[in-house]
C-alpha cells in the first residue's frame, strides 16, 4: 500500500469502500485500516454494511481492537438472526466523522449500500472523504469495461476505483492483470483514478510493486472468510 509519511494531523485519511456483492470491499477496508495502523496512525474502522450483514466486522471486532483499531460496529451479542438486527445504524456510526484521526468505512454492497451516506452526518460535506469502488472483473455485473461504467453510474458519487479482480483460490497473476487493464480503462472513461490493484500476498509478490498498468499493488491478508455469522 502507498507509503504514509508521519502521523497526519490536519489532513486525515477518510475512505469508504463500496462495491458489488463479493467484490472484496470489506477485505480491502479491513486490510487498509490495519495497514494504516501499522504506520502508527490512529484508525477508526466502521461497519456500515446494512444491506445483508452476514459477513461483517462483528465476529472479529475484538481481534481488530486488540490490534489497535477503534472499531465502530454492532456487538454480536446485541444482534440476532442473519439480517433482522444490525441492519440499521446506531449513533456512533451516524456521527463517526466527528472522530479525530483516520476513518475507514466498510459500506454495504450495491446502490442500496451507497445510500448509507445519506445517514452519516457530514459525509458529503467532508473535504477528505474518498469513496472508492472496489471492482472485480470476475463478477458478472463488472465483467467488462461497459458493465463497469454502467455499474459505477448506479452508485452515485465515486471518487476512485480499486482493482480487486480475483477468482478466490483459482486466482492467477494473469487474472489480476487482466482486471488491471480493464479497470484502468474504465477509470479513464469515468474520469477517476485507480488507487491500487489488490491481491492476496502470494499473488501480489509475484506481480511486484506495480501492476501492468502502473498502479500500485496492495497485498491482502484474507480475513473476511472467517467472519460469517
Amino acid at each position: 500500500m502507498d507509503t504514509v509519511k508521519n502521523v497526519q494531523l490536519t489532513e486525515p485519511i477518510i475512505e469508504a469502500y463500496v462495491g458489488e456483492y463479493a467484490s472484496g470491499k470489506s477485505e480491502n477496508a479491513v486490510n487498509r485500516a490495519l495497514y494504516l495502523n501499522k504506520q502508527g496512525l490512529p484508525v477508526t474502522i466502521v461497519d456500515l454494511d446494512t444491506v445483508e450483514p452476514c459477513y461483517t466486522l462483528r465476529p472479529i471486532k475484538k481481534e481488530l481492537e486488540d490490534l489497535g483499531l477503534d472499531v465502530v460496529a454492532w456487538e454480536t451479542q446485541d444482534t440476532m438472526g442473519l439480517g433482522e438486527a444490525g441492519s440499521v445504524i446506531k449513533g456512533s456510526m451516524r456521527w463517526v466523522l466527528r472522530r479525530k484521526g483516520n476513518i475507514i468505512m466498510d459500506v454495504g454492497y450495491g446502490v442500496h449500500g451507497a445510500r448509507i451516506f445519506n445517514l452519516v452526518e457530514g459525509a458529503f460535506e467532508s473535504p477528505y472523504l474518498k469513496i472508492i469502488a472496489v471492482l472485480n472483473m470476475s463478477r458478472p455485473f463488472t465483467s467488462t469495461v461497459d458493465n463497469i461504467l454502467e455499474y459505477v453510474a448506479t452508485l452515485g458519487r465515486v471518487d476512485a476505483v480499486l482493482n480487486n479482480t480475483h477468482m478466490a483460490e483459482e486466482t492467477t497473476v494473469d487474472i489480476v492483470q487482466r482486471g488491471a487493464q480493464g479497470i484502468t480503462e474504465a477509470a479513464k472513461r469515468i474520469g477517476v483514478p485507480v488507487v491500487a490493484t489488490a491481491a492476496v500476498a502470494e499473488i501480489a509478490e509475484k506481480i511486484g510493486p506495480f501492476d501492468c498498468m502502473g498502479n500500485p499493488v496492495w497485498p491482502l491478508e484474507r480475513i473476511m472468510p472467517r467472519t460469517f455469522w
